[in-house]
């Protein structure tokens, strides 16, 4: 039932986080947030790709805005009542848009969002000819981010996009630059073994995130592997809207096909379950 955001989910994550590995499958708006959660999800992932691409119908190359990406994470976070992690992309702009990206985001109900280390326009984390800011600036940005928190709780994740530009030592080194700039986690992108997933905990002491994309660098490797490897958390940013779209094709291109969506009717919700699933019995004055 529509609500407004849990009380202090930055902390709430960081109390998840203690217990084990948290698994964060991807959303990209209030009802695929809601319907994870109803699948027993404790914290969900607003992947920025996957926002941009069914809000926009465009790549992921920096089209979407900060009103837009905090728009969705309010209205997710008032939907499904666990913590939330948002992809905040390059802040948005400069410090005193990175600034304004932390107050809108912890405005919005988020436990945190991660901030990245490439140019404006930015590409795809497994995509090659990605550019980089220098680590510096980057720094600076973690520092304004920490500065704008509301609520010290709140997550500020510095994503480095180095290992695909510059090698994985240099992206160890700008991760522990980020550490010292306040940055309360290391989100390491492109990683392309477990070996290198090892040696970025050994690098830092902070929580890391680890992205298990589907069809990029990295192999694909079970949350309890990466538990194993001393990861906080795991995110699937881009598989729900990959599994919806196929979906789509198939059905899509039967019914134009056919004319009837006949062949269908067991494979879809019914419409007691789509009721059940956005709680349609707590909207009736009846009941």
């Amino acid at each position: 039932m529509i609500q407004p955001p849990i009380d202090r989910p930055g902390q709430q994550l960081r109390e998840l986080m203690a217990h084990g590995i948290v698994v964060m499958p991807g959303a990209f708006s209030p009802f695929s947030a809601l319907a994870a959660v109803n699948q027993g999800a404790e914290a969900v992932y607003l992947s920025g790709g996957a926002i941009t691409n069914s809000l926009l119908g465009v790549p992921d190359i920096g089209l979407a805005t900060l009103d837009e990406f905090a728009g969705t994470a309010a209205r997710a976070c008032q939907a499904a009542p666990v913590p939330m992690i948002c992809d905040a992309d390059t802040g948005f702009g400069e410090i005193w848009n990175v600034r304004r990206t932390v107050i809108e985001m912890e405005r919005a109900g988020l436990a945190g969002i991660h901030l990245e280390d490439q140019v404006n326009p930015k590409r795809c984390g497994h995509l090659d000819g990605k550019e980089l800011i220098p680590a510096d600036e980057m720094a600076q940005k973690i520092d304004a981010a920490v500065d704008a928190k509301k609520d010290e709780a709140f997550m500020i994740f510095a994503r480095t996009d180095a290992r695909g530009v510059e090698g994985p030592d240099a992206a160890m080194d700008r991760a522990r630059l980020y550490v010292e700039a306040g940055a309360d986690g290391i989100f390491p992108e492109g990683l392309v073994s477990e070996e290198e997933f090892a040696a970025f905990r050994e690098a830092v002491d902070v929580p890391l995130i680890a992205n298990m994309t589907e069809f990029g660098k990295t192999p694909l490797i079970s949350a309890k592997r990466f538990e194993e490897l001393g990861y906080q958390v795991v995110i699937f940013p881009v598989t729900a809207l990959r599994v919806m779209l196929k979906t789509l094709q198939e059905f899509y291109g039967d019914l134009l096909e056919t004319g009837t969506q006949e062949s269908w009717m067991e494979k879809m919700a019914t419409r007691a379950e789509l009721y059940e699933e956005i709680g349609y019995r707590d909207y009736d004055p009846t009941q």
